[in-house]
């Protein structure tokens, strides 16, 4: 294991006990970090840093590894994003989350920080406040507004470009504006042609490009030449059923690169388009996967390439003979059978601050000098973590009963092999989610248990296309259940698992799909447990409805409409036909999948006589955040599942 550099970076605690039993600690703990990058001229390293119930930004000097600074929100804030502005200069955006398994929701509140700690403000947002009715001097807007950071402006220490949303609308018409980073004063750049748009600027910072969408949910794309200049249309989903993203500009900024989505040839492509002669060449696609991470020319926002993930990931170039392609291949034979991605550099590209990580390590950091090519290691996310001893993860596909290819991954302890107790492990969302070549912590305490976990992308899940995608719509209890049906069988057939000690588990969609799965293949699993899930489609749907307009659209589009057919597919409804026993967990505070929704499918399940177990925390969200809480969830889902199909329990807690 390696060893850390970063003197903040705790030790963890050994732990005595039945070695038999499963120490909770290694998968409960949080991690080191979750992002490190580099200042502009490489003097510091900034790094979010999660706790209990937030998540900080810390900076350290480069030289010596020093705590130089830090901002700590308020609890369930996160800090979702940074920037460095200059060398002395950090931009933050905030998010929240009220449960561990919550996509943050940026609140569009923009702080920033000095890299020594000092002058933290907020600078944008809906808690700005101004400096009394005793002065005419208001730098700052105090209105009711969320902000996102679009440009950084590389040249420009003092400005940066962020999109403005005006609160209290539910499709607003977006605004960019020119933000100084000390004072907070703002200048409006470009008005949106259309709602809830994004922008994206060129290498020169104007603002070029504008995606957004009205109530109806059909992406449209706009373009202009300067700013001042009309906006023009460049594509409409309603017209051709093609969705442009825009990635950034070429150097000279006469191309635009833009992400191709629903072009009817596969997964996700890369072109170039010629705003003057409207050309566009395509520069990149995989037949199996879409692009999954972006790869920039060395201290730019220029695209050149992206990483796609068809098992494990794969980087692909424009050109293969950039320097940046080469970098890539240096760096991939270094570090074979793992992953690699520049995360970051210095302005003048030569120190990356390069990722590796694996199925089996969360991901070590180090940094690369370019001229010396020289790696130095940084830190890792989990330094507790011995990627040689942690469980293997393999992807795996199959051919479902309609033909259409499902890809996945089968994680197992080291060195295991043949056919024991399985879990299948849904993944929530479902629509563009998808399970990656990563560390995962519930497949990782899963395998220490004994089991082989099964992660499928079924149909829905993203990464394979928008046809894929397209082909789980209105499909929940459906044939995107079917999926996990045939990954099921195709596992037992392959000699994965036993096919008398097979439990299904999954949160969120996860959950509602493992309830599912056991109203309607009565003889396939043993049991099934559901985290923070939906139950009841209809209920669902109503509080979609409630939320916004386009949310209520985006449901009836992807869920369905048809009251009826929603009831059918929601596994409340039908727990008389569950036969085995089932372990339930929701958090009362849980916005995304209310405790509504499992106290309906506990008592649905109790009346029909069905073995249940189930455990509330009325201070938690959508997934559990404290550390206790969550080692009695766990240990409650271990002994559940060591009772049904034969697993290690979860190791007693040592004593205080």
């Amino acid at each position: 294991m390696k060893a850390v550099v970063l003197g903040w970076v705790l030790v963890l605690s050994t732990f005595a006990g039945n070695a038999l039993a499963v120490d909770l600690a290694a998968f409960i703990r949080k991690d080191d970090f979750n992002d490190i990058r580099l200042s502009p001229t490489g003097k510091y390293y900034a790094a979010t840093a999660p706790l209990e119930d937030k998540t900080a930004l810390v900076i350290f000097t480069r030289d010596g590894n020093r705590m130089s600074g830090s901002f700590v929100p308020a609890r369930n804030a996160h800090v979702n994003g940074f920037e460095w502005v200059s060398d002395e200069r950090v931009l933050i955006s905030i998010a929240e989350k009220f449960g561990m398994l919550d996509q943050p929701r940026p609140t569009g509140e923009i702080y920033a920080v000095n890299a020594d700690g000092g002058q933290a403000d907020l600078l944008v947002g809906f808690r700005v406040q101004g400096r009394g009715a005793g002065t005419r001097i208001q730098p700052k807007k105090v209105e009711s507004v969320a902000a996102f950071l679009v440009d950084g402006l590389p040249a420009d220490e003092r400005n940066v470009v962020v999109s403005v949303w005006p609160l209290g609308q539910t499709e607003p018409f977006t605004r960019a504006d020119r933000l100084d980073v000390v004072s907070g004063r703002r200048a409006t750049l470009a008005s949106a042609p259309v709602r809830r748009a994004s922008f994206t600027t060129d290498n020169n910072g104007e603002v070029r490009l504008a995606q957004g969408s009205d109530v109806d949910n059909i992406s449209k794309l706009f373009y202009r030449d300067a700013r001042g200049s009309d906006w023009r249309l460049v594509s409409s989903g309603s017209a051709d059923g093609r969705i442009d993203e825009p990635l950034g500009f070429s150097a000279d900024n006469s191309i635009a690169y833009l992400r191709v989505r629903g072009d009817g040839k596969g997964p996700d492509s890369i072109v170039a388009w010629d705003p003057a002669s409207d050309k566009r060449t395509t520069v990149l696609r995989d037949t199996r996967a879409d692009p999954w991470s972006i790869i920039h020319r060395n201290g730019t926002a220029i695209p050149l390439g992206a990483l796609v993930m068809d098992g494990r990931h794969r980087s692909m170039f424009f050109d293969e003979n950039v320097p940046e392609a080469r970098l890539y291949r240096s760096l991939e034979a270094a570090f074979p059978g793992q992953s690699v991605r520049v995360t970051s550099s210095t302005k003048d590209g030569q120190l990356l601050m390069v990722k590796v990580w694996s199925g089996s390590n969360p991901g070590d950091y180090y940094v690369f000098d370019v001229a010396a090519k020289k790696l130095d290691f940084v830190v890792a996310s989990g330094s507790w973590i011995d990627p040689d001893t942690a469980a293997t993860v393999e992807p795996f596909s199959f051919t479902a009963r309609d033909g259409l290819v499902i890809h996945g991954y089968l994680t197992r302890a080291r060195g295991g092999s043949g056919a024991g107790p399985m879990v299948l492990m849904p993944h929530g969302g479902p629509y563009g989610i998808f399970d990656q070549w990563e560390y995962n912590r519930d497949a990782q305490m899963l395998a220490a248990a004994g089991y082989t976990v099964m992660q499928v992308n079924y149909r829905g899940s993203g990464n394979h296309g928008w046809a894929f995608r397209q082909a789980g719509a209105r499909q929940w209890g459906g044939t995107m259940q079917d999926d996990l049906t045939d990954a099921t069988r195709w596992a037992v057939r392959e000699g994965h698992a036993d096919a008398s000690r097979i439990c299904i588990y999954g949160a969120s969609y996860g959950a509602y799909a493992a309830l599912m799965g056991v109203a309607r293949e009565q003889e396939l699993y043993r049991c099934a447990a559901g985290y923070v899930g939906v139950y009841d489609l209809p209920l669902m749907q109503r509080e979609d409805r409630r939320t916004a307009r386009s949310l209520g659209n985006w449901s009836r589009d992807w869920v369905g409409e048809d009251q009826t057919a929603l009831a059918a597919a929601s596994p409340n409804r039908f727990a008389d036909r569950i036969k085995v026993p089932v372990f339930l967990a929701a958090g009362g505070e849980d916005e995304i999948a209310p405790v509504e929704h499992t106290r309906m499918m506990e008592a649905a399940l109790k009346k029909a006589g069905v073995p249940v177990e189930s455990l509330y925390y009325p201070t938690e969200g959508h997934g559990f955040y404290t550390e206790p809480h969550q080692r009695e969830y766990y240990t409650k889902l271990l002994a559940f599942l060591s009772r049904h199909i034969g697993g290690r329990p979860a190791q007693a807690a040592a004593s205080p």
